[in-house]
């Protein structure tokens, strides 16, 4: 058994509407612009991909000189794809000496989660 903590999983024990909010109320125009701002920057492969290298990275963070290899992109597109990564909320990041390390926000991905997630796949999670 692992020792990490990981990502809560959402919905298990609750009821199954309390996991979809577009199904139970209408976004409010605040969390409308909100998610829109995550969903737009996942929008784009490399940002998509970037985020993933991230959150999969031995423990749990990478530093930018980790994510410029597996792209055919410079390095200014890539600090450019993370900038727009960190000012929608999706990652944090710290400068370390000369190199900045970035990591995924995990509360960032629940409000994306449960956006989407529909009742008949929370009924499912919960038994």
């Amino acid at each position: 058994m692992s020792k990490q903590a990981g990502l809560p999983l959402l919905g298990l024990g609750q009821d199954p509407a309390c996991c979809a909010p577009m199904v139970r109320e209408p976004l409010g125009e605040e969390a409308a612009a909100e998610l829109s701002r995550m969903f737009k920057a996942l929008s784009d492969p490399i940002r998509l991909r970037l985020l993933s290298l991230i959150a999969s990275h031995e423990g749990g963070e990478a530093c930018v000189c980790d994510l410029i290899g597996p792209f055919d992109v410079s390095q200014p597109t890539i600090s450019h794809h993370l900038k727009v990564l960190r000012e929608a909320g999706l990652v944090g990041s710290e400068r370390r000496g000369t190199w900045v390390y970035y990591w995924v926000l995990p509360e960032a991905l629940a409000k994306l989660s449960a956006l989407l997630q529909t009742p008949a796949v929370a009924a499912k999670a919960t038994g």
